[in-house]
């Protein structure tokens, strides 16, 4: 699905505080707690946020960690900044950049944990590598989580679900829980902090599939 270009999003996420400049970013690598927030609380990243409901009910139910949301493209990111601009919060930031760039920003074991919410299947096996969950990106992952940093990670579509549990093996993590459906698993619903398009898409009957797994 093309995304909707949205005009003069570009602009109005540089001028945004909320907004690290891309010129910026690599300044606070070692540092972001301190040098963006000013304290040593936990960091949480969402890489590929689409539109921030996620992160930011995060942010808004959590004010004891900090939030960086990833998204790459302008017109996403756009709608997360404005909700945090009409409800203020002041332990989220955001960063506007591909996902393939995230060891050169963050040092290692800087982050406590990370958020993979319905990213893009790139159904196509040629475009395989592309795909947030790959041996290659769990790798970059590994190197900025801390000890027993854990990611989780939701989709819908179930090709994708398969391929990211093949991935694991042979690799470094450990994998804490696993479900084909979390809506109906008690334990793993708890607490469970819905994205707009898991919204859409359970509503529309389809399972949500979910794996937590924790680097050794």
């Amino acid at each position: 699905m093309r995304l909707k270009n949205v005009k003069g999003s570009r602009e109005y996420i540089q001028a945004s505080e909320l907004v690290i400049p891309e010129g910026e970013m690599k300044e606070y690598k070692g540092s972001w707690k301190q040098g963006i927030f000013g304290n040593e609380n936990p960091l949480f990243l969402e890489i590929g946020m689409g539109k921030g409901k996620f992160i930011t009910t995060l942010a808004e139910l959590h004010p004891e960690n900090n939030y960086i949301g990833i998204e790459k493209y302008s017109s996403t990111l756009i709608r997360a900044v404005q909700k945090v601009e009409a409800n203020p919060l002041s332990n989220i930031r955001f960063l506007r950049m591909d996902a393939e760039g995230i060891a050169e920003l963050f040092e290692k074991e800087e982050a406590d944990g990370i958020y993979l919410n319905f990213s893009d299947p790139w159904p196509k096996d040629r475009h395989a590598k592309r795909r947030l969950e790959n041996k290659l990106f769990l790798r970059k992952y590994h190197e900025i989580l801390r000890a027993d940093g854990v990611i989780e990670f939701k989709t819908d579509n179930e090709a994708l679900f398969d391929f990211a549990l093949s991935e694991l093996e042979g690799e470094p993590w450990e994998i804490k829980a696993v479900t084909r459906n979390l809506h109906q698993d008690p334990e793993l619903c708890a607490g469970n902090v819905m994205t707009e398009y898991e919204e859409k898409f359970s509503s529309m009957g389809n399972p949500i599939y979910k794996y937590v797994i924790v680097k050794r």
